[in-house]
């Protein structure tokens, strides 16, 4: 007994044993070597398993859990997602709905009214996955949206719809490119040509400059074409209304 009150006067003093879980398990160790037969030798299985105790790392205390944000980090947006958006947004817009979504660029837009008066819009075009096919189906709701049939002859129609398809395609951020424009003279020069066999008297003077289809081709009268075209559409009401 008088051992142990001299153990617990020396260990008392070791750093590190004034905390409460070091002393609990200092009492165990203790009370589990009462009962040896040597008393040098319980004081050195004694200081022996201080020494580990002493000598474990302490582990380092977790870090509070995170609050969980409340903002929802947006993801940027693919050029395929805004195309998608478009075909929504017109079809939504223009009461449209689509027969068929055509494997190449070409299309077509009519309505169909019914015994009860009411009226489907249709079209059909390339789903939107780039620029040309973008704008091959904006000039469809183009028909639609000025007004299918209202504007004579049919090869201004065309004209008009294209103005409406570029206009909504710079709208939309999309790109007008090289390849987009030669699709768009040579649809209004087929459009002139196709007036023309059917005995058009007189051509709008929008359309004078896609009569010639050499000239058409020349280097730079594309890109003249199709800023006049882009100019003369900002003067029509019903196109920037």
């Amino acid at each position: 007994m008088y051992g142990t009150c001299l153990w617990l006067r020396a260990v008392r003093n070791l750093p590190g044993l004034g905390t409460a879980p070091l002393m609990r398990r200092f009492l165990h160790n203790l009370i589990r070597l009462r009962g040896k037969p040597s008393a040098d030798r319980q004081l050195t299985l004694f200081a022996e398993q201080t020494d580990r105790v002493l000598e474990e790392p302490t582990a380092p205390p977790s870090p509070p859990p995170r609050p969980a944000s409340s903002a929802v980090t947006k993801q940027p947006t693919t050029a395929q997602q805004r195309y998608d958006a478009l075909v929504v947004e017109m079809k939504d817009r223009y009461g449209l709905r689509v027969r068929k979504w055509r494997s190449n660029t070409t299309g077509c837009a009519w309505a169909v009214t019914y015994t009860d008066g009411s009226r489907s819009r249709l079209i059909e075009a390339p789903y939107p996955k780039g620029p040309v096919s973008a704008a091959v189906f904006l000039h469809e709701v183009g028909h639609h949206a000025i007004g299918l049939g209202a504007v004579r002859p049919r090869c201004l129609e065309e004209y008009r719809a294209w103005q409406w398809s570029l206009l909504q395609m710079e709208a939309h951020g999309i790109d007008v490119t090289s390849r987009l424009k030669k699709r768009v003279v040579e649809s209004l020069h087929y459009a002139v040509s196709k007036a023309a066999r059917r005995g058009l008297k007189r051509l709008p003077v929008e359309l004078a400059g896609f009569v010639d289809r050499h000239a058409i081709g020349t280097p730079g009268h594309i890109d003249a074409l199709i800023d006049g075209l882009m100019s003369n559409a900002r003067t029509v009401p019903s196109l920037v209304g």
